[in-house]
């Protein structure tokens, strides 16, 4: 790239912060906004990149100032009325939307793409990792922090625990820039970003209704799922999960069917869950059979992720006699099913899932996991128009726990009049109460939970710590089931 300065208004989300992280390791400057401070930012100005968290031009830095020098790079959560976008779009900058960025990165790399309205970041963190373990080699812009690489962002030769260079060196410096290798990607449908894709090979995970606010409508989102799979290269392949109907027209590639179970051509049999709550298999391909695969995490929908992973990989080609043990050191994603509490008589669990039926999904992997225990959701509703479209959806799910906590986070929108987490309470058919920020540590005191968890794709993770704290209080007493 020509430019030596990257400006991303953004800087903070989950994609662009992987994007910033590639271009400070390879030597640009980067600096950027936000709108309010994360890990993430925290982060990433540790690595070199100048933030700031007000949306004022006279923060930007002079150097970035210079239409010639910098380029930015935007997410589609920045409103163009934003005054730092407008400054930009007047003055003759270069600027692209973060899909752009990314395809521009995938351009003759062999692209491994998970897409899907959920599932898609644990599956496509567990890609990146089988092919880690299995070729070497291998790089990855991923939607979460994989626990395995310690980030969001894998380059051949740097990106896991204890192999990142010095700072102020940056894996450009180490010899690791974005090979012509394979390329594991999170495939996002928000914005219809995916579809600054070719890729070599596909999973489709799911292409259930959402972002109704920019799509309108299911048929909308199928028909974005279509384009998507009509876009894998002549020769490619697609592995989508059994019983996702999709607008096939792409006679040029192989189609797959996964599923947790059989009978379709990548599946789990003989599963069981071990103590521990994690799962044991065999992992069944079209032309063989891998026995006694024990999965990392917990969660029978990770199984099913894994088994998409596996598809993947028996595409791509793999090692076999590295599988199995890749399969068994996975260490999972930061906010997808991660244990915070796991000891006898409390559990507490958080989690990403913000649609109705990821809601359904992890909670019936904790009944599975859990059997007989008392259930206590903490439901964060993430966007006034999801929770708006999906109420009945959101209140059959949450009643499958046995009591529910619900704050609300607006996230990138305005609020509209009469949504609210209260219209949920009339719905649902379990104890039910909404509750503040402010007060949720005390509410989780007063329910005393045995087996707790939260859900949402808001803020409500900044309470995990907190959380864990007041329940694992010396001589707190475990909770009983009622």
């Amino acid at each position: 790239m020509e430019f030596q300065k990257v400006y991303f208004l953004g800087i903070g989300g989950i994609g662009m912060s992987a994007l910033a992280r590639y271009f400070l390791h390879e030597g640009k400057k980067v600096a950027g906004y936000d709108r309010t401070p994360s890990h993430l930012t925290d982060e990433l100005s540790a690595e070199g990149a100048a933030i700031h968290f007000e949306d004022d031009v006279r923060l930007i830095p002079a150097e970035f100032l210079d239409p010639a020098a910098t380029m930015v790079v935007y997410t589609p959560a920045v409103p163009q009325e934003h005054g730092e976008y407008r400054y930009f779009a007047d003055h003759g900058f270069r600027i692209e939307k973060r899909s752009q960025m990314l395809g521009h990165l995938a351009e003759g790399k062999y692209v491994m793409a998970v897409a899907g309205t959920h599932g898609k970041t644990t599956t496509s963190t567990l890609v990146a990792w089988l092919n880690r373990a299995l070729t070497g080699g291998g790089s990855a812009f991923l939607g979460g922090i994989s626990k395995n690489f310690g980030g969001n962002l894998v380059l051949d030769g740097c990106g896991v625990q204890g192999m990142r260079p010095p700072a102020g060196k940056g894996c450009a410096a180490a010899g690791s820039r974005l090979p012509g290798g394979r390329l594991a990607v999170e495939a996002d449908e928000f914005d219809r970003s995916f579809l600054r894709l070719y890729p070599d090979v596909a999973v489709v995970t799911s292409a259930d209704a959402d972002h109704l606010d920019i799509y309108g409508t299911h048929e909308a989102v199928k028909e974005a799922f279509a384009q998507f799979v009509a876009q894998i290269k002549p020769g490619g392949a697609l592995i989508v999960k059994r019983g996702v109907e999709l607008d096939l027209r792409n006679p040029e590639i192989s189609v797959y069917r996964y599923g947790y179970d059989g009978p379709c051509d990548f599946y789990a049999d003989r599963i069981r869950v071990l103590d521990d709550g994690r799962y044991r298999f065999d992992l069944v391909f079209p032309d063989r059979r891998l026995e006694e695969c024990t999965l990392g995490i917990p969660g029978r929908v990770n199984v099913e992720n894994c088994v998409a992973a596996a598809a993947l990989l028996w595409v791509a080609g793999f090692d076999e006699r590295k599988l199995r043990e890749a399969i068994a050191s996975f260490s999972g994603v930061r906010r997808r099913f991660d244990f915070y509490v796991n000891e006898p008589g409390r559990v507490y669990m958080d989690d990403y899932a913000h649609h109705p039926n990821e809601l359904r999904a992890a909670i019936g992997s904790l009944r599975e996991m859990f059997p007989g225990r008392r259930l206590t959701v903490v439901f964060q509703p993430h966007l006034y128009t999801r929770t708006r479209d999906f109420c009945e959806e959101f209140a059959s799910a949450l009643s499958l726990a046995d009591r529910v906590l619900l704050p609300i986070y607006p996230a990138r929108e305005e609020p509209i009049e009469g949504v609210r987490s209260e219209m949920l309470l009339p719905l649902l058919t379990v104890p039910a109460r909404v509750v503040s920020k402010d007060g949720l540590l005390d509410a989780i005191r007063d329910e005393n939970p045995e087996l707790l968890v939260t859900f949402g794709a808001g803020d409500i993770d900044r309470f995990c710590g907190r959380i864990a704290e007041t329940l694992s209080v010396p001589g707190r007493p475990a909770a009983k089931a009622d």
